[in-house]
Parts: structure tokens; C-alpha cells; sequence
């Protein structure tokens, strides 16, 4: 067969860059379709967006904070424009980053939407190319429920679109992405609601961080609504109201921003026409992402693998090694770690305590410590730093770790390197750490 390209990836996300870019540098021609910008929703709609406001919000602390470190009391005037065009400069350059990359490494890009019209052909804008192999990587999409008023409510794509700063908004969400986004408006002086259907955070986490956070960021000033759920929301002039379920008495914002579970962005593919199975909503892939459909595979969001960007680009890499590289191999999806970039920052890797428990049974051992770290004693802040180590009592070895805290991220991926290793509570105890440092904490946790 005369093949357009020896593999044809469809979206320019992180999963499918890194495909597309390892695939061409074993000297496969490469082509890849994306309709919207290069890099995909962590590099323009969520991630890179997301922390760039999270740097913004921390400055609110820092000013906090300055006054005890002799710089007296600094004004808080955040200019939401300003921040929203250099973001938006830092975003584009970002995209236009990724597209030099795909032509230095020959990779052709075609703009526009894809769909099959059979397993080895793809329509792109009236075009069919034919292609011998065909990667999917085209991420996942915000819904939102059939609520009453739902059409007042925008997503986290809409929400980062906005020209001007809400000055009350509610968030409606308990994931991760719901809590960064409470933490980082209300660090930006809004005023912050969040609703959730559960009586704590961040669902699936471990109890100590889900306390820790949800504590903290009460202190903060952001109104947690537990156990509720929004049943109607309504314009009332300039204002939106929201009509809770229980006996919360209605929330009256400017905007409503409701983030639920984001599905796989399979609609309109054609999967169907390539014999493609999709299962539980997700595309069903092996361990080495192919799919029903032998010449196609799929990675990241997706499939029902761990939804990080890390975690799509090792897949990609994965993908292309096994497949024009001649060097099969597989992924290993346990102790991924992921940061909840709330404030204060959280992050995890590995079995929380419930979930050792329910594997391990009683021969879980936990060390878990919390303190105020140097910085927030000389300044007098009330916050809170979380230490978590789970540890399987059998073997020594460490399961899980948890951390609330400045630095959270940093410390807890190297963190999890070591528990990839297999390192043990020994390990730990028997290493010096920095002195003074947060992370040097957790060499010497006691039960």
C-alpha cells in the first residue's frame, strides 16, 4: 500500500506531540491533525493557564507575609487585564514552541477536525489521507449536567476566556481542578463559593490531606457548601442565583463556573467506521495502547488511564518506541504522582491510607506529622504543613506519601522516584536531610 504518511496522530496535545516527535526522529514521516491550538488543553485551556494564575495568587500570601519580614504592608491591586494579555503572550508562545518543534523534526501539521472514514483513512477538511498506523490523543471535554438555568454556568475553558475579574463567583466541583481554581480567585481577592456534593475535597485523596486542605482553605475565607447540590440556578438582574439543595440558603455571584468530570473527546471521530471499541465511555486500549483496531492506537485522557499530562507524554513515547523504534515497552501506571496546586499547594503519589488498609489489612504503619513550617512562624500565619508517609509493615517499604504545603509538588516527585525504587522507612530514617527545610521533615516521622 502507497501510505500519505507511515503514521498519521490526531491532536496536538502532550500525548500526541511527544508520539509524533519520537516517531519522526526514528525517520518515520509523520503527520499530525489538530483544529484547535498546538499543545492541547494543558498548554492553552488548562494547565499552563491555571498555574500562571496560581503564581498570580500567590503573591496575595507573600504580601501577607511581608510586613512581619520588614517590608511593611504592601497594597493588593491585581490588575486582571494586565495579567490576562501577558498570559495570553506566554500561551502563544508556547504553542508556537510546539509548532517549531514539529518542523524541526519533520513532523507535517494539518489544521482542522478529523474523522475516520475507514481504519486506515482519515477525512481532514474534505481531505482522506491514508495512513498505515493512526495514534488517537484527543484528550478529554468539560459537560455540564442537565440542571435547571445549566446555560448561566461556563466551564474552566470559558471561565479562563473571561475579559473581566468576577467579583463573587461559585465554583461548583470537589476534584482537583475545583479546588485550584477556589484557591487561586480567592488568592486574586474575589470572593470564592464552593459547592460540593461531599462533605470534604478532593474525593479519593487521603483523609488527612482532604482535612488539611478543606481546613485551610476556610481559614483562607473561601464559604464551602458540603452535602449540597445545586437543583436550580436563575438571573436575577445582574446577578445569578443559585438554589442549593438542603438547608443552604440560595448563593447569590456573578458567576457560576461548574466543573464536573470532563469524558473522552471521541464525538464526532467515526470511531465506529474503524472498528475502534470504546468501553466505559473511554477507548479501550492493551498495555501497549493499542486499540480494538490493530494499526490504531490511542493514549492519554482519552483512554481510562491516569488523566496528567506526564502520564499521556510517557504513553506517547511509549507508543512510538514499541512500534518504529524496536524497543517494546509498557508504562507503569502505579505511584504516579500529581499535585493539587489549592492553597495551600497538596500533592500525592502512591496508596492513601484507606487504600493500604483495604490491601494490606492491619500491617499498615503511618507517620504523619503537621507543624508550621519556619517561614509561616516568622510570620505569624495560623497555616498548616502536612507530612503523610503509609508504609507496608510487612516489608518496610513505603506505599504512600502525602504533603500539604509550600514546595508540596517538588518534594513529593522526588518523593516518588524513591518509592519507585522501593525504598523503605529505614531508608528514610537513616538519611540527613537539609537543614532548615520542609522536605527534611519527613526523614525523621514517628508513628
Amino acid at each position: 500500500m502507497n501510505w500519505d504518511y507511515e503514521l498519521l496522530v490526531i491532536g496536538a496535545g502532550p500525548g500526541g506531540l511527544a508520539a509524533a516527535e519520537t516517531a519522526a526522529d526514528y525517520g518515520v514521516r509523520v503527520a499530525i491533525a489538530e483544529q484547535d491550538q498546538v499543545g492541547g488543553t494543558c498548554v492553552v485551556h488548562g494547565c499552563i493557564p491555571e498555574k500562571l494564575m496560581t503564581y498570580a495568587a500567590g503573591f496575595s500570601k507573600v504580601f501577607e507575609r511581608a510586613d512581619e519580614y520588614g517590608w511593611g504592608h504592601v497594597s493588593k491591586n491585581f490588575d486582571w487585564c494586565q495579567f490576562m494579555e501577558a498570559r495570553n503572550r506566554d500561551i502563544q508562545h508556547l504553542c508556537q514552541k510546539h509548532i517549531q518543534k514539529l518542523e524541526k523534526a519533520g513532523v507535517e501539521l494539518i489544521k482542522g477536525h478529523a474523522k475516520f472514514i475507514d481504519a486506515h483513512t482519515v477525512d481532514i477538511n474534505g481531505q482522506e489521507y491514508k495512513a498505515n498506523k493512526i495514534l488517537i490523543a484527543i484528550g478529554r471535554k468539560a459537560i455540564k449536567p442537565e440542571v435547571p438555568g445549566i446555560e448561566y454556568a461556563i466551564t474552566t475553558r470559558k471561565f479562563l476566556e473571561l475579559k473581566h475579574q468576577p467579583k463573587h463567583l461559585a465554583i461548583i466541583g470537589s476534584n482537583y481542578i475545583a479546588v485550584k481554581l477556589a484557591g487561586m480567585m480567592n488568592g486574586l481577592i474575589s470572593k470564592v463559593t464552593l459547592v460540593i456534593s461531599d462533605d470534604k475535597v478532593l474525593p479519593g485523596c487521603d483523609h488527612a490531606l482532604r482535612t488539611t486542605v478543606q481546613d485551610e482553605m476556610t481559614r483562607l475565607g473561601i464559604r464551602i457548601c458540603t452535602n449540597s447540590q445545586v437543583e436550580k440556578i436563575e438571573r436575577v438582574q445582574d446577578c445569578l442565583n443559585l438554589r442549593l439543595s438542603g438547608n443552604n440558603e440560595p448563593v447569590e455571584v456573578e458567576t457560576v463556573v461548574w466543573i464536573s468530570d470532563r469524558v473522552p473527546n471521541w464525538g464526532g471521530l467515526g470511531l465506529e467506521k474503524a472498528g475502534v471499541e470504546v468501553k466505559q465511555g473511554a477507548i479501550a486500549v492493551d498495555e501497549y495502547s493499542r486499540t480494538s483496531q490493530a494499526n490504531i492506537f490511542a493514549v492519554g485522557d482519552c483512554t481510562a488511564r491516569p488523566r496528567f499530562t506526564p502520564v499521556a507524554i510517557a504513553a506517547g513515547r511509549a507508543f512510538a518506541d514499541t512500534e518504529f523504534g524496536d524497543h517494546p515497552r509498557i508504562v507503569d501506571y502505579d505511584y504516579v504522582p500529581y499535585v493539587v496546586s489549592s492553597q495551600p499547594e497538596a500533592a500525592t503519589v502512591g496508596l492513601t491510607q484507606a487504600q493500604a488498609k483495604a490491601q494490606l489489612g492491619e500491617a499498615v504503619r503511618c507517620y504523619q506529622k503537621t507543624f508550621q513550617s519556619l517561614l509561616d512562624m516568622r510570620a505569624e500565619s495560623p497555616e498548616q504543613t502536612l507530612l503523610k508517609l503509609i508504609v507496608d509493615g510487612n516489608s518496610d517499604r513505603i506505599v504512600g506519601a502525602q504533603m500539604v504545603g509550600d514546595c508540596a509538588s517538588e518534594i513529593i516527585q522526588m518523593i516518588a522516584l524513591a518509592i519507585n525504587a522501593g525504598v523503605t522507612k529505614a531508608d528514610f530514617n537513616h538519611t540527613i536531610g537539609i537543614h532548615p527545610s520542609i522536605g527534611e521533615e519527613f526523614f525523621c516521622l514517628s508513628p
